[in-house]
């Protein structure tokens, strides 16, 4: 003490300890309203993980919170007094600054328990819905007598934090005298306080920041288990909202106006056999029976989803070179779909519409809003039949926010960037393919021998710039944008020996699926076909091999293969089951173009401009343009009834 007293003055480090008191009270309160959360909200919890670990979450979010209102007053406090200021006018904002701002965030900390308890989730940016109800939501709130209970708990918190934080101000006042400066003994005494207000200023906005990764702290960060109440346990209320508001007013976001609601679910009812009345908060709901099973009784699945790997980059689909000697070899042994479409032109699109048959909206990423929606898909429904789920990324799981959509909606597990090894980490997507697949077989393994059956999803990322390949492969082509396919499909192979050495191959059905595509020569229309054209192939044990033509998207594959394991269930997605003769139009997007075709004709539709484009479909797939007609009249119709349906069913999520 005696040398920090020499190497600061006492003005400077009061300064210092009534902000660092300030902050540590705001913490310490915020986690006793964790606590009085939890309490209240325990019995909603299913257990089976750590506890400590949503409050140790908890303390890294409400931190975040807590650095937003200190660096006002720290930059202005901590400035000043470099200059041998302390005006008791600074403190006093200061401290009416604080008692302001954390008031607030009490209020909404407070609110989230019965939020939560009604909703099941915290609280978001619907609340602001609320304030054109004022006196109705005032009603609502005074006259349920359950509420007063967390009404007390707020003004007791708040009144705490006002008393202390007025003390605290006091104490400085005392300390700084009545003259209110202060005096450095020397210029390397100044220069030591300039770089201690410097680190302080940076460590704040670490804080802001929440982590040293490539983006900013999010809501997926808390997510550590599959109990949503641990999980959303973690994440701070104040922070929650305020993403989530923040969200809600991004571009891509902004509601889709294209057909009339009740007209476009109407359409889709019809088209996909919906019989009953209809639910608005399931309107696609049916219930599919148990079809005739094709695989032997609950097989292993596992899914590969190929990053950017359009189909016309093999040669069953007219590529030149020989870039995907693999895929080319396993087309000719496994049912495999030829036309066949991604739902949008993002690896989270093809994720949501494989797994959960939901199409893309444009630039939307359903994965990624503040309040994690909940769907039916693939994991879900095979989940409650006793499989164990993994999903294998190679980058960080907070990206895009997987790590909360996959464990709120199926997934037991998420292996991730920090499960490999750091000398593996090849560029800012995280490890090659071959890394990838090369730690999955031997969990797999591990998976298989606990005696469940278990689905796996493996998302691959080298086709995607910055294309690093992996020492020990040879290419044989010239340029780096067909080397990295060539790397990419030979991974794959080398994934499918390792994994036919090992016992739970034999009794496990694999399907190879592109997220989406990529430009592939010349632009071919307004919507480039091979943007959406990706390959489909199944195969395992009761597969039958073949191809198929007829047209089909992402959203087709939860219900086929669940017909292929003889799964009967309650369907609310978009799909079709393509064993059953499948479809005669589909529709899918990209960005802001809207596109749908069938056998013989592509239609596009670009919502930011309104223009449209109409095409003949070709022998060989090539296209022609053509003019407007009924036909394409039809399509239009389709895709948009797609598109309001599935923009009227993520508005209403639960």
């Amino acid at each position: 003490m005696t040398m920090l007293k020499r190497l600061l003055p006492k003005e400077f480090r009061a300064t210092l300890a009534w902000l660092l008191c300030v902050h540590a009270l705001g913490l310490l309160l915020l986690s006793l309203l964790r606590l009085a959360g939890w309490l209240a909200l325990r019995g909603l919890s299913g257990g089976g993980a750590s506890v400590l670990r949503a409050f140790a979450n908890g303390l890294w979010f409400d931190n975040v919170v807590a650095c937003y209102i200190m660096a006002p007053p720290l930059v202005l406090a901590l400035g000043a007094s470099c200059l041998s200021c302390h005006p008791r006018w600074l403190r006093r904002a200061a401290t009416v600054w604080f008692v302001a701002a954390y008031s607030v965030v009490f209020l909404v900390s407070t609110a989230n328990i019965p939020y939560f308890q009604y909703f099941m989730r915290n609280i978001n940016a619907s609340v602001f819905g609320w304030f054109g109800y004022a006196g109705t939501t005032a009603g609502m709130v005074l006259g349920e007598s359950s509420y007063l209970l967390w009404l007390l708990l707020f003004a007791a918190v708040a009144a705490l934090f006002g008393w202390l934080a007025a003390r605290l101000s006091r104490r400085l006042g005392r300390a700084v005298g009545r003259s209110g400066r202060g005096v450095w003994a020397s210029p390397a005494q100044l220069a030591r306080g300039v770089a201690v207000s410097l680190a302080l200023f940076a460590l704040c906005f670490l804080g802001i920041r929440g982590r040293t990764g490539r983006s900013p702290i999010r809501v997926s960060a808390a997510y550590y288990c599959s109990d949503p109440v641990l999980n959303q346990l973690g994440v701070a209320p104040m922070f929650n909202l305020m993403n989530s508001l923040k969200d809600d007013m991004r571009e891509e976001n902004a509601e889709l106006r294209l057909m009339d609601y009740a007209a476009a679910t109407a359409h889709m009812r019809s088209y996909l056999g919906c019989a009953g009345r209809a639910d608005s908060a399931a309107i696609l709901r049916r219930s599919v029976p148990a079809a005739t099973a094709l695989c032997p009784r609950r097989p292993n699945v596992v899914f590969i989803f190929m990053e950017s790997m359009s189909a016309d980059l093999m040669q069953r689909f007219g590529q030149r070179e020989r870039l995907t000697p693999v895929l080319d070899s396993l087309w000719r042994r496994s049912m495999a779909f030829s036309n066949f479409w991604s739902a949008g032109i993002h690896t989270n699109q093809g994720i949501t519409a494989t797994l959960y048959a939901f199409p893309a909206l444009g630039d939307r990423n359903i994965m990624k809003g503040t309040v994690t929606p909940r769907y039916t898909g693939l994991p879900t429904i095979l989940h409650r039949l006793g499989y164990r789920n993994l999903f294998f990324m190679t980058h960080e799981a907070l990206y895009d926010n997987m790590q909360a959509f996959l464990l709120t909606n199926g997934f037991d597990e998420i292996v991730s960037q920090p499960d490999y090894p750091e000398d593996e980490v090849v560029n800012s997507f995280g490890v090659s393919d071959r890394s990838l697949f090369r730690h999955a077989v031997p969990r797999l393994s591990r998976a298989a021998a606990a005696g469940r059956p278990f689905m796996a999803a493996l998302l691959t990322v080298s086709n995607h710039p910055p294309y690093v390949i992996s020492d020990g492969f040879r290419p044989r082509t010239a340029a780096v944008e067909t080397q990295i396919v060539e790397y990419a499909d030979w991974a794959i192979g080398q994934f499918l020996a390792d994994a036919r050495r090992e016992p739970w191959y034999s009794n496990t059905v694999f399907v190879l699926v592109g997220d989406h595509g990529k430009i592939v020569g010349r632009p071919d229309a307004a919507l480039s076909q091979s943007m959406n054209h990706v390959p489909l192939m199944v195969f395992g044990p009761g597969v039958p091999a073949g191809e198929l033509g007829l047209p089909a998207t992402q959203t087709d594959v939860m219900p086929t293969l669940l017909a292929m394991l003889g799964v009967a269930y309650d369907d609310c997605g978009f799909g079709r089951n393509l064993l059953e003769g499948g479809r005669r139009t589909v529709a899918y997007s990209a960005s802001s173009q809207i596109a749908a075709r069938d056998s013989s004709a592509y239609y596009v539709y670009d919502t930011a401009t309104g223009r449209d484009a109409c095409y003949s479909v070709l022998p060989g797939g090539r296209l022609e343009p053509a003019p407007a007609g009924a036909r394409f009249d039809s399509l239009r119709r389709h895709a948009f009834a797609v598109m309001q349906t599935a923009e009227f069913i993520y508005r209403r999520q639960p």
